[in-house]
């Protein structure tokens, strides 16, 4: 078992307070996520559990055992970090044993472990190699196996992939999914970018300013995001908001009328709304249309294009000068300054109050 509870968990450094009173849970066999923009505090958070720093406040037990001030190297764990942090002049064989080395295992556990760190990671034709004769996901791999061959109850990621090109991310996250499906191990990781999250996770939790926004299943948060916030952090490209106020309250749903000047009528329903209230419509781009048949929601200027093949992303422009990306089919052509009619798919729009709240759902999943 590898069951991780923190609570109120709190960091400052020089008086600014970093975590702010942290609550989370981490399940066995999860792949946890964490992810925010830079300063967050999710890269604090990971040390905080790793023991690589002191907390001015809380607990973190593990299985039930308070570790909160136990050293790093008593917590069971292990961590990987953004720098590969090898050994220059020992092979790949002596790397993933060093710490095993260290710790007085038996040369014949030693070499098991080794050989079955290689095996999963496919380094049995690199064990022998330096780390300077490696390219940047082997290193990653040989850094990965290192924390393999401890058999941690929890393995944890420290940004493992941002120092690599683009197709080499794409290679080595897919394979830390299958990693984690063989193990069947606990795995908590923290990154920036949530094309990570959202493909890697089972849990993502949702940082900013030091607390937790949202915790929840990628597509639970990318569905239902709880806040603005959240919204607009998920999904790319992102998701879209539009201004506007609620013109109408009935057991049919609301009415918003936009900033932009147009209104439209949202299958809602919602205790919290009023007539007059302040609301931010989202819309997520693949739930925008071109309109053909002349019935618009909304009118809006086209910027510009990038065409990646398969779709285009429409960059366009409200009257309320709010900026949109449409999802659409690859062979588009319309141009820079051009007027289109969009059609919004109603049952995926969202609604948030002024302080930024999700605050309607359709009326269909209100009832169930």
């Amino acid at each position: 078992m590898a069951d991780l509870k923190i609570k109120n968990l709190q960091k400052g450094f020089d008086g600014t307070a970093i975590i702010k009173g942290i609550d989370l849970e981490v399940l066995d066999r999860e792949f946890v996520v964490f992810v925010g923009p830079s300063g967050c505090g999710k890269s604090t958070l990971l040390r905080l559990i790793a023991g690589l720093e002191e907390a001015n406040g809380g607990t973190i037990e593990l299985d039930g055992r308070d570790i909160t001030d136990v050293s790093p190297a008593k917590r069971d764990l292990a961590m990987v970090f953004q720098t590969y942090a090898l050994y220059p002049h020992m092979t790949v064989r002596k790397n993933l044993s060093f710490a095993l080395d260290l710790a007085g295992v038996s040369k014949a556990d030693v070499q098991s472990k080794v050989d079955e760190a290689a095996r999963i990671l496919e380094l049995g034709p690199l064990l022998e190699r330096k780390p300077k004769q490696l390219s940047g996901g082997q290193r990653q791999r040989v850094a990965i196996g290192r924390a393999i061959v401890r058999n941690p109850k929890i393995f944890l990621f420290d940004e493992p992939l941002s120092n690599l090109d683009a197709a080499l991310r794409v290679q080595t996250r897919l394979e830390l999914a299958r990693l984690h499906q063989e193990l069947q191990a606990t795995m908590i990781y923290v990154t920036h970018d949530q094309v990570e999250a959202m493909t890697l996770a089972t849990k993502v939790v949702v940082l900013s300013a030091g607390r937790v926004e949202q915790v929840g299943s990628p597509l639970e948060l990318y569905n239902h995001p709880a806040n603005l916030f959240v919204a607009g952090f998920l999904g790319t490209p992102k998701m879209g908001f539009l201004k506007g106020s609620i013109s109408r309250v009935d057991e049919t749903g609301v009415e918003v009328k936009l900033d932009a000047g147009s209104s439209i009528s949202l299958p809602f329903g919602s205790a919290a709304l009023s007539v007059g209230d302040k609301v931010t419509l989202g819309i997520r781009p693949e739930h925008m249309n071109v309109a053909t048949d002349g019935k618009t929601h909304l009118q809006v200027t086209t910027d510009v294009s990038e065409r990646l093949g398969s779709d285009t992303y429409c960059h366009v422009v409200t009257a309320a000068d709010e900026h949109l990306t449409l999802r659409i089919r690859g062979d588009f052509t319309h141009g820079h300054g051009q007027k289109l009619g969009l059609t919004l798919d109603v049952e995926h729009c969202h609604l948030f109050d002024a302080t930024g709240k999700a605050v309607a759902k359709p009326l269909r999943q209100a009832a169930a």
